[in-house]
């Protein structure tokens, strides 16, 4: 790995007020203090997913009791509705979505992605139709930097091209290049006052993703994340390379990987070195009747709920189970299409999730993260 431009980023924290503090390590876990102009988030983080700038069924301030302190948000969305300049005229997307903490916002390199049937590629960038109207825009690095300057958020992704899981290495090699082109690019672009990191691709393949690190940890973003996972690679083999990769990155900045995953994924990523993690899949499966628990998931739309007056989880600190409502109750709700479950479910599942990196911390600074990663991986 290429040494650590130390004084660099340095340099880039002091000017835009932000910066990642490790507080301690436990192997390659790490805990940290994510320092931004609107507060600081303890790591490791999980955030969750506000695509359209809200976090499906919850308010901010429920958001934040689940102990997140840092959402995502959704660049490609929201360049197309409202628009970008609609929210920058609202004061910016923490006044549009009166969410008071930081806010990291994607590139749409991901929607590029899953959009491939709309979109058509080219060294300037992507162009889209868009999936509301059908209408074309044409997405450059340019235009992201722009985009996410608007929108105000506190963490800017670089464009970059997510190739899918299975691709030929000539695609994956194709994909890193531009990547690394776009990274000068989206950091010439950048908005003063905003941290931009930059995103390391090269599929399953280590060779790839530690040139890659190199190649981007000589540029001065303020932090660096994994992308091109989850993207129908095997899962083992996607914690195989994180495992691989992860301790290779810049060591004074944070880790982030996008759009992962299950609680299993975060604990074996943690332990690799990862500091941010975000991902639907705690939000999306509440709204499919999945509660996210310790010993698994648990589906409330089963039969075998239908009389059982449990919580989720007696142990945990959420509405949901706190308030005291039945696996029976929760059943019915869904059954019967009542909103209340929803909210209900994705309040559990956040809390879970926020729980469940609240004890990575501390276990990582009490140095016992193998002894908690056991307890959550083999639950007795």
């Amino acid at each position: 790995m290429a040494p650590e431009k130390s004084s660099q980023a340095a340099a880039v924290v002091s000017d835009l007020d932000f910066g990642w503090i490790k507080k301690g390590e436990d192997g390659h876990a790490r805990a940290g203090v994510l320092r931004t102009r609107r507060g600081d988030v303890p790591t490791p983080t999980f955030m969750p997913v506000g695509t359209q700038g809200v976090v499906k069924t919850l308010t901010p301030q429920e958001v934040e009791a689940t102990g997140a302190g840092i959402v995502l948000a959704n660049t490609y969305h929201l360049w197309l509705r409202p628009g970008p300049e609609v929210v920058a005229a609202q004061g910016g997307l923490h006044e549009f979505m009166k969410w008071s903490h930081p806010i990291l916002t994607d590139s749409g390199g991901y929607q590029a992605f899953s959009l491939a049937d709309r979109r058509t590629l080219s060294d300037e960038g992507f162009v889209f139709k868009s999936h509301l109207d059908g209408s074309k825009h044409h997405l450059t690095p340019e235009e992201a930097m722009r985009v996410q300057g608007l929108l105000g958020a506190d963490i800017a992704m670089q464009l970059d091209v997510c190739p899918p899981g299975g691709a030929p290495r000539e695609e994956i090699e194709a994909a890193v290049a531009q990547t690394t082109r776009w990274a000068h690019r989206s950091l010439a672009a950048r908005r003063d006052g905003q941290a931009v990191f930059g995103i390391v691709q090269g599929g399953l393949h280590v060779d790839l993703r530690r040139r890659h690190t190199d190649e981007l940890a000589e540029l001065a973003f303020e932090g660096l994340a994994l992308g091109g996972f989850s993207v129908g690679e095997p899962i083992e083999e996607m914690h195989r390379v994180v495992a691989e990769v992860a301790p290779h990155l810049p060591d004074a900045r944070p880790r982030y990987l996008m759009g992962v995953g299950t609680p299993r994924d975060l604990i074996l990523a943690i332990g690799s070195g990862v500091d941010m993690f975000d991902c639907v899949l705690p939000t999306r499966n509440a709204r499919n009747g999945q509660a996210i628990t310790r010993r698994g998931p648990l589906s409330i739309k089963q039969a075998q709920y239908r009389e059982d007056r449990a919580p989720i989880d007696e142990a945990c600190g959420c509405p949901c189970c706190q308030g005291g409502y039945s696996r029976a109750y929760l059943r019915h709700l869904f059954i019967s299409g009542e909103m209340l479950v929803l909210r209900l479910l994705t309040q559990h599942n956040l809390f879970t999730y926020g729980r469940l990196v609240a004890e990575a911390r501390q276990a990582i600074l009490g140095g016992h993260f193998a002894t908690f990663a056991r307890a959550w991986l083999e639950p007795g």
